[in-house]
């Protein structure tokens, strides 16, 4: 299955990201619905945010709407359709996906001996003599469905069962897939512990969990499996996508700044989001000396097709150069959320360059790096909805601040001086040196023959030549969280290749 991202030339550019969330919420209601859901077209002005992210986290009780299991742009389905990831889709679909997402959410809060493992999926039974706590939002309950049920976890999941219950990630995924009876005698064991009855007496010989959990699920209202997301304290503070979302577009708006969607990723646990500003550009002559688009390799291409729906717009846009004869980059920025506790929601810095449409995320300048919005979520004693919407204030505030500063001429031209300075340095091995950045870097062996396709491919033998090729290469990984982790280390595989 594929995703589609939308063309620049399919957007209006005096149209800013929050017009955007507006536009896109209100048209899909009814077209998720329908399974029909369209690239969008040049978007007017409309009315506040504000009204629309109520409309938007309205929660719908009974019948789900929203993609359906068969879907075009949802790939990765596990168990039920509202787990589907979208890998580099439009913000429109994303909007989409996270309303229906969040119409099957399940948070509730349950004590371990109320927990069982069974061939593989988490079961909750007979929870209401010991009572389940629900997580309570602004909307409401969010344990809307019976929690009683089985949930088959996703690797996110497991890999938040085994931090909580101190057992290796790698070994509780392989056991999950390849050994289910190990994998539930080790769940279950370190939840209930064992007693022994021996002549009328019970002696306990390893004691149970006495902790309660906050578990995240999706529930199935059709009946059947549902997916558990997260095992997590229950001190957590939930800060969902679309609370996210809302948060830094209103920030957006509060800067004044015009800017477009270049992609949107939705995994099993978060969510990204990068735009830039076609306003806030610059010459990058030496970064982008020679390099020629890796694209118009068909084998190339086709391998970024298998991800998404890339459209062929380069020609419309103009962006068909000669090799080196507009070296264009312009300033962006991305932002992304983790709901089921992996890590905090953050803003970083990145320019992005029109040939073949390369994004760089910029982790070379101290203070400028990463920055983590809000505070720490997790501990302490559970958040009231005043202090959530504290934090989101918070996080609303930090993204005005850092656009302002982010998408400016001057911010950009001292980001390109370094850059310049590094990009031109030669690479005359390149098998060797992409071989040895790699390794340094932690890629696998086929991430590096990929990313030496790519290299040479883009005809750019320097060390920018190397972050082209990484960020490129990128583009044509299926796994989102993969894809965005090989795309913030370009940098760091330029200066090592200097």
């Amino acid at each position: 299955m594929t995703t589609a991202s939308v063309p620049l030339s399919e957007i209006d550019s005096s149209a800013v990201v929050s017009n955007v969330l507006i536009a896109a919420t209100i048209a899909h209601d009814v077209a998720a619905e329908a399974g029909a859901i369209t690239t969008a077209e040049p978007l007017a002005r409309t009315a506040d945010i504000a009204a629309v992210t109520e409309h938007t986290r309205r929660p719908h009780r009974g019948n789900t709407t929203g993609p359906t299991d068969h879907h075009p742009d949802m790939i990765g389905e596990h168990h039920m359709s509202t787990l589907s990831v979208a890998r580099d889709t439009t913000f429109e679909k994303m909007i989409a996906l996270l309303k229906h997402q969040q119409d099957s959410k399940l948070d509730v809060i349950v004590p371990s001996t109320g927990l069982r493992s069974r061939n593989g999926s988490i079961e909750i039974r007979g929870m209401r003599p010991i009572a389940v706590d629900p997580v309570i939002t602004d909307d409401g309950v969010t344990s809307h469905l019976d929690p009683d049920g089985r949930y088959r976890p996703t690797g996110a999941a497991n890999a938040t069962i085994a931090d909580k219950l101190g057992i290796d990630r790698r070994y509780l995924r392989r056991l999950h897939t390849e050994r289910p009876d190990l994998y539930d005698a080790n769940i279950n064991g370190l939840l209930h512990g064992q007693s022994l009855i021996h002549a009328g007496v019970t002696e306990q010989i390893y004691p149970a969990d006495d902790r309660s959990f906050l578990l995240r699920l999706f529930g199935n209202p059709r009946g059947g499996e549902g997916v558990m997301r997260a095992l997590l304290s229950d001190r957590y503070q939930i800060i969902d996508n679309l609370d996210v979302l809302t948060a830094v577009m209103t920030g957006i708006k509060r800067a004044d700044v015009d800017v477009q969607i270049r992609s949107c990723d939705v995994t099993e646990s978060s969510m990204r989001v990068k735009v830039f500003s076609p306003a806030v550009r610059a010459l990058a002559p030496r970064f982008l000396d020679g390099y020629r688009d890796p694209f118009a390799n068909s084998a190339l291409e086709n391998a970024r097709l298998r991800v998404r729906r890339w459209r062929q717009v380069a020609a419309g846009e103009g962006q068909h150069y000669r090799a080196g004869a507009e070296p264009v980059v312009f300033a962006g920025f991305r932002f992304s959320n983790d709901e089921t506790g992996h890590s905090r929601v953050s803003l970083q810095p990145q320019m992005f360059i029109k040939v073949c449409r390369n994004g760089y995320t910029l982790p070379m300048f101290e203070g400028i790096g990463k920055v983590h919005l809000g505070v720490k979520m997790g501990t302490g004693v559970r958040w009231s909805d005043q202090t959530r919407r504290k934090v989101l204030d918070l996080i609303t505030a930090q993204a005005a601040d850092s656009v302002r500063s982010w998408l400016s001429p001057q911010f950009l031209a001292e980001q390109l001086t370094e850059i310049e300075r590094l990009a031109g340095a030669p690479v005359t091995q390149a098998a060797t040196a992409v071989t040895v950045v790699g390794k340094k870097l932690g890629f696998t062996e086929d991430e590096r023959s990929g990313v030496l396709e790519h290299f040479i491919a883009g005809g750019q033998p320097t060390a920018a030549g190397v972050a082209q090729a990484v960020t490129s290469y990128s583009q044509t990984v299926p796994d989102a969280d993969r894809a965005d982790a090989l795309e913030s280390l370009a940098f760091d595989a330029m200066r090592l290749a200097a």
